[in-house]
C-alpha cells in the first residue's frame, strides 16, 4: 500500500473490521480509504492505492453502490467514473441502519409473521410461538424507533445520542411529575397507592 502512515492504518484496520460486519477486506478498505479521501477516486487511483486488480475494486465498488455508502461522480472532461463515499457520518449511519434492516431485519419480521398466523398443535411449537411473538414485539419496537430516529436531521440526532443516561433520568422525573398531578387510587383493602 503506498499511503501516509495514518491512512494506511485506518484503511487496514477498516478492512479487518468489515470481515467481522459480514463484509469482505476488500470492501471495507475500498471503503475507508473513500471516506478518508479530499477528493473522488476513480477506480484506477483506488487500485493503485491499496494494490489491489481491477477486477476486485470494480466488485468492492458495485458492492458499496448496492449498498448506497459510495455515490458515482463523473468529472467534466473526463470520462472516467469517480466515487466519493458521504462525509455526514450521520447519513453514513442511516444508510447503514436502512441497508441492514432491508437485508436482515424485514425478512426475519415476514418470518416471524408468517410463524404468528399458524395454529401450533403441540406443546413445544406452542412455547415456541410465545418466543416469537415476544421477539417479534422487541423487533417492531426497535424498528418502530429506527424509523423515528432516521427521520431525524442530523443535529437533533447527535443531541439525542449525547444525553445517553440522562434519558433515564428524564423519564424518571416524569413519571414522578405525572405521579403528582395523577389521583390517588385505592385497591379493594383500602390501600392508597397514589403517591409515595
Amino acid at each position: 500500500m503506498n499511503l501516509p502512515p495514518l491512512t494506511q492504518r485506518f484503511v487496514l484496520h477498516f478492512g479487518e473490521m468489515g470481515s467481522r460486519w459480514g463484509i469482505n477486506r476488500t470492501v471495507g478498505q475500498i471503503y475507508a480509504l473513500l471516506y478518508v479521501s479530499a477528493k473522488p477516486l476513480n477506480a484506477d487511483e483506488i487500485g493503485e492505492a491499496l494494490t489491489f486488480s481491477r477486477s476486485n475494486v470494480s466488485m468492492g465498488l458495485k458492492e458499496l453502490q448496492s449498498w448506497n455508502l459510495v455515490r458515482l461522480i463523473h468529472q467534466p472532461n473526463d470520462r472516467r467514473e469517480y466515487f466519493q463515499a458521504p462525509e455526514d457520518v450521520w447519513a453514513i449511519f442511516r444508510t447503514l441502519a436502512a441497508e441492514r434492516r432491508k437485508r436482515e431485519i424485514d425478512p426475519t419480521l415476514s418470518m416471524l409473521r408468517d410463524a404468528l398466523m399458524e395454529q401450533p398443535s403441540v406443546a413445544e411449537d406452542i412455547h415456541a410461538q410465545e418466543r416469537m411473538k415476544q421477539m417479534h414485539a422487541f423487533i417492531e419496537l426497535m424498528t418502530d424507533w429506527l424509523d423515528d430516529v432516521q427521520k431525524m436531521d442530523s443535529t437533533t440526532l447527535a443531541s439525542l445520542m449525547q444525553l445517553g443516561a440522562k434519558v433515564q433520568k428524564l423519564l424518571e422525573m416524569k413519571d414522578r411529575v405525572k405521579s403528582v398531578f395523577t389521583p390517588a387510587k385505592s385497591d379493594t383493602d383500602g390501600v392508597d397507592h397514589g403517591q409515595l
